[in-house]
């Protein structure tokens, strides 16, 4: 499951599609707002994203994953539009037999999302905003 959503993402709703027999680790990254930057208040984010390519992106990095690890099931969810302090910005699920396969695969879904996927964020402070460059 791959998704670009303008809702609340719900983590448990996540962790329920990557359950399987075969499992013995689920491991969930959630990446939520905080409300500082760089010494400055950060009062919410503002993603946008080109959704299409987004989700092509994210799969051919799952895809990528699957072959270094024996993921049984996944699950990314990354949200568009304002997320509020505190609130899931995106959340990745992954389900493997062993724990370190999943900690592994979840890590690298996440840091080649961060370098690749076409999706830009938005700090937005109390005296302006700034765009992220999220591709370093």
């Amino acid at each position: 499951m791959i998704e670009i959503t303008k809702e609340k993402i719900q983590v448990s709703r996540l962790i329920a599609a990557v359950s399987d027999p075969g499992a013995g680790a689920i491991d969930v990254f959630i990446g939520t707002t905080r409300n500082n930057t760089a010494s400055k208040q950060v009062i919410k984010l503002d993603f946008e994203a080109y959704e299409p390519m987004a989700v092509k992106e994210l799969q051919k990095i799952v895809d990528r994953a699957k072959r270094k690890w024996p993921i049984l099931k996944y699950a990314v969810s990354h949200r568009i539009g304002v997320v509020e302090i505190g609130e899931e910005a995106v959340v990745i699920a992954v389900s493997t037999p062993h724990r370190q396969a999943a900690f592994e695969s979840c890590k690298f879904i996440i840091d080649e999302l961060k370098l690749t996927v076409p999706i830009w964020k938005k700090e937005i402070f109390e005296d302006g905003d700034v765009w992220v460059a999220a591709h370093p």
